[in-house]
């Protein structure tokens, strides 16, 4: 009914607040800043309930929904959350499957707030082993009827390892455990875990996938069956993304093949040349043919083998800093998966917190380097790490 005799400070409110003619097919998505949708009636409202519509922005959303669909289908699950973050999506999906008494199996090189979280869960009588994930030998050792999930990566932080998962799913099977992967290093282009046989996967699409550096948001990736449980629980914690931070990264991942393609091709051109630097003293990248792990990463992934690669050199701090002031257009950066090159330190950044005698231990040495490439051209990146490692000369 329309309102033709309005006040001034009642229409000021409502004029222009809906569109008139059909917007059911925009080339681009609408981005939804609104918390809620009204409905008509009460009818209507029961209505929206049944078919899980929308009506507040904490439970659903038109761009998380969007999102959500590209995740699943990239992934090759059944459905996706969209968290606020990497560390949102991980401490939902635990929380899901976590029971007082339980015991999670994780890998010892995990990103080091994973790690963080999964020592909290102690506070509630939730016991976590960290083992090599690589070693099926330590992970039988620990494995017991307790267990309800074995957590690891597709590539390891900042260690650049695999796992093998086929045989991690045939252990979890076998043994009615979960089995969870963090995608976020590899990505979707690179290998799908749950085809795989991974239970569910989840990612900082923070990274590669958004490859802008200017969202913070994360998904889970399962079955139709646990996302319906996590989702209850996401609902409470609050740990959904904003629908502008889902619009800006389902932007980001229109291009997100494209860019992949390039930095894994870096990233194999720049391991090759600092294997053959004088100054450097190992390189940690899958796509080496003398890296131990190169035929499992082969078989496994199928777009070359990731953007992320690490080295060592001298661990004299001094000779670091100059290190990285004479990388020219490539920059320190505490995050990763950018369209530009980041290096990082992981003793001083990701691992700080981790004692040096038990980071040492997982070949995390005060001398090693990380680097996300990014889609700058070859030989401009390939020179300005030569250029900078002449710094180790003497």
């Amino acid at each position: 009914m329309e309102n033709e005799f309005l006040n001034r400070e009642t229409e000021l409110l409502y004029k222009g607040a809906r569109i008139s003619k059909s917007t059911k097919t925009p080339e681009t998505l609408p981005l939804y800043m609104t918390t809620a949708f009204n409905v008509e009636d009460l009818n209507d409202l029961t209505k929206r309930y049944e078919h899980k519509d929308y009506t507040y922005i904490r439970t659903r959303n038109p761009n998380r929904k969007a999102l959500s669909e590209l995740v699943s289908y990239l992934e090759n699950g059944e459905n996706s959350l969209i968290c606020p973050s990497g560390m949102a999506a991980i401490s939902t999906t635990i929380l899901t499957l976590a029971t007082s008494g339980g015991e999670i199996i994780a890998d010892h090189t995990l990103y080091g707030e994973s790690i963080e979280l999964l020592n909290y869960l102690n506070k509630f009588d939730i016991k976590v082993r960290f083992v090599n994930t690589c070693n099926l030998t330590e992970i039988k050792k620990v494995l017991n009827k307790q267990t309800i999930a074995i957590y690891t990566e597709t590539i390891s932080n900042p260690t650049i390892k695999t796992v093998d998962f086929i045989a991690l799913h045939e252990l979890c099977q076998q043994n009615g455990v979960k089995l969870i992967v963090d995608n976020t290093f590899a990505t979707s282009y690179v290998v799908k875990p749950l085809s795989l046989g991974a239970d569910i996967v989840v990612n900082s699409l923070t990274k590669f996938a958004n490859g802008h550096s200017d969202v913070c948001i994360g998904s889970i990736t399962s079955t139709d069956e646990f996302i319906q449980q996590a989702n209850a629980l996401q609902v409470l914690l609050g740990t959904v993304a904003s629908p502008f931070d889902s619009w800006l990264c389902e932007r980001g991942m229109r291009t997100m093949d494209l860019r992949l393609a390039k930095q894994n091709s870096n990233a194999l051109a720049l391991a090759k040349a600092l294997s053959e630097n004088p100054y450097v003293k190992k390189v940690n990248y899958l796509g080496l043919e003398k890296n131990p792990q190169y035929e499992l990463a082969k078989r496994q992934f199928k777009n070359n083998f990731g953007g992320m690669l690490s080295f060592e050199v001298e661990p004299d701090k001094e000779k670091l800093n100059h290190f990285f002031q004479q990388l020219n257009f490539v920059h320190y950066a505490m995050t990763l998966g950018g369209f530009r090159t980041t290096v990082a330190h992981p003793a001083s950044s990701s691992h700080h917190d981790m004692p040096r005698k038990e980071r040492l231990k997982l070949g995390i040495s005060d001398g090693l380097i990380r680097i996300s490439t990014g889609i700058e051209n070859t030989d401009d990146l390939l020179k300005t790490f030569a250029t900078a490692l002449q710094t180790f000369k003497e």
